[in-house]
């Protein structure tokens, strides 16, 4: 055990640099500073997405530390990250979401379901894709999209 602890002490702190800045900002999130207080929304999806972002959000990945904040009321929240188709039921809950954030705000929709309503196109109790519904500034592409993915989406609206 002395052994191990004298080999931590001799080897130090070792920490991998953060990745390059992101070049290119969301411009509507230009008025938001350098952190994003964020509201997810589940508008009918399979949670792959869900598994993800909750990933994204773990200590592996730390999307915080790049000013990436999820909250629990969307009246505390600068956007909504929307995951999954938008289903007939959750349509006007999304609406109403998205009105209940004050503005500036910004929407994020999540996957490929989220962006093109991906295998579930044309199925019978879909409205569409999230578009349809709220105006989107930012779509992550995949199905699933990577956890790496998602941070770097959100670096797109943080700055950092």
């Amino acid at each position: 055990m002395l052994g191990l602890w004298r080999k931590i002490r001799r080897t130090g702190r070792i920490a991998e640099p953060a990745p390059p800045a992101p070049g290119d900002r969301v411009e509507a999130a230009a008025g938001l500073g350098g952190s994003v207080q964020i509201r997810h929304v589940d508008a009918g999806s399979c949670n792959g997405c869900e598994v993800e972002i909750g990933s994204a959000f773990g200590p592996v990945h730390d999307a915080e530390r790049y000013g990436a904040r999820l909250v629990a009321s969307p009246r505390h929240a600068d956007a909504l990250l929307v995951t999954g188709v938008v289903t007939r039921n959750m349509a006007e809950p999304l609406r109403r979401t998205f009105e209940a954030v004050p503005a500036p705000k910004l929407v994020v929709a999540v996957g490929d379901c989220a962006r093109d309503c991906g295998v579930f196109a044309g199925a019978y109790g879909v409205v569409g894709p999230v578009s349809d519904v709220v105006p989107v500034d930012l779509e992550i592409a995949g199905c699933p999209p990577r956890p790496e993915a998602i941070v770097e989406g959100l670096r797109k609206l943080t700055g950092r």
